[in-house]
């Protein structure tokens, strides 16, 4: 079992940086086209994050052309290039599924705001 251990340890990220549900984040992510590899942007809420070793997952969900989009990235992924935290969100619960029932403002999610 520490074998199985050592191998996911050697796996795992060391630059993802610390976010949760309700943070806006942008996910770069490697896309392969043809033969030629480039960065794919993609930019919206954090509603759910699993915490599960090397198969941690978060799920981020946008607003494209009045489209709900949802996409689910494996946090140690080598497809991940980079992940940047916009703006922190201040909420209260750990998955924010509800955020797909609601439409325009009442989708919104305050700004937690730090103390200096």
């Amino acid at each position: 079992m520490q074998l199985i251990e050592q191998i996911e340890f050697e796996q795992l990220r060391t630059d993802a940086p610390v976010f949760g549900p309700g943070d806006t984040v942008k996910v770069h992510t490697r896309v392969i086209e043809g033969g030629k590899e480039r960065i794919q942007l993609f930019e919206g809420i954090v509603i759910a994050r699993k915490n599960a070793g090397v198969r941690s997952a978060f799920t981020v969900r946008k607003i494209s052309h009045g489209v709900g989009v949802e996409r689910t990235f494996m946090l140690h992924s080598p497809r991940i290039a980079k992940i940047e935290t916009v703006r922190r969100g201040a909420v209260r619960r750990a998955k924010l599924y509800y955020l797909r029932s609601k439409v325009g403002k009442a989708a919104r999610i305050k700004e937690k705001r730090t103390a200096r």
